[in-house]
């Protein structure tokens, strides 16, 4: 089994709910706390989940992609064989990666062999922190089954994100990577990231001078 995420980059709008989401679960969740010692300064705390903006083309014909970001949870990951400690491990069971916070020492050489930096030091504990896929969630059997699955799936508003077991070729997962050749980030690294994007469609439409002239007129009202 492994699990992970899917995510439809022609869904994603970038309206970063899947990045405050996944910081309000673990701020208040018992597994994995976010610290956030100045919520309204120039530290922000941490972020495990990011949307990035990607632009690509020139006017008129500019356009956005957003990119959420976040652990990889790599069948390979280079994160855990550095660790002197053992405390980066990635589960045989369901093959997420984690941290044992009680095991780390802080060195960092976990977020140096990490090629997609979505590790992230916690200055106060003293310990490398990262997205756990919400496993307090998903192993929680006092929720619903529609609720065991990460915060920033549950919440994307546009069902961007999908969650489940990328090695069952029947899980919906699989049958999205399959079909809409999902791809990987920088595959050439080695790592085999178990998370997977689904790339954007063309776009038909054409813009013409008419319309650019309208835009540009409502503009200057």
């Amino acid at each position: 089994m492994q699990l992970t995420i899917i995510t439809d980059l022609n869904k994603c709008v970038g309206c970063k709910s899947c990045q405050v989401s996944c910081k309000e679960h673990n701020t208040s969740g018992e597994f994995g706390p976010v610290p956030d010692h100045e919520p309204y300064g120039e530290v922000d705390g941490m972020w495990w989940n990011r949307v990035l903006s990607v632009e690509a083309g020139e006017y008129p014909m500019a356009s956005v992609m957003y990119l959420p970001k976040a652990c990889m949870h790599c069948y390979d990951a280079p994160c855990v064989p550095v660790c002197p400690t053992g405390a980066s491990y990635k589960r045989a069971d369901n093959g997420v990666v984690l941290i044992d916070y009680d095991a780390c020492i802080g060195c960092q050489l976990c977020m140096w062999a990490c090629p997609y930096g979505v590790r992230e030091f916690d200055e106060h504990e003293g310990v490398v922190k990262k997205c756990t896929l919400c496993i307090d969630r998903i192993e929680d059997e006092t929720l619903p089954a529609n609720e065991r699955q990460p915060a920033c799936v549950q919440s994307c508003p546009t069902h961007a994100r999908t969650f489940g077991d990328l090695d069952d070729p029947d899980s919906e997962v699989s049958k999205l990577v399959a079909q809409r050749q999902g791809f990987t980030l920088l595959p050439e690294l080695g790592a085999r990231p178990s998370v997977h994007y689904l790339p954007r469609r063309p776009i038909p439409h054409q813009v013409t001078n008419d319309e650019i002239d309208r835009v540009l007129e409502a503009s200057e009202l």
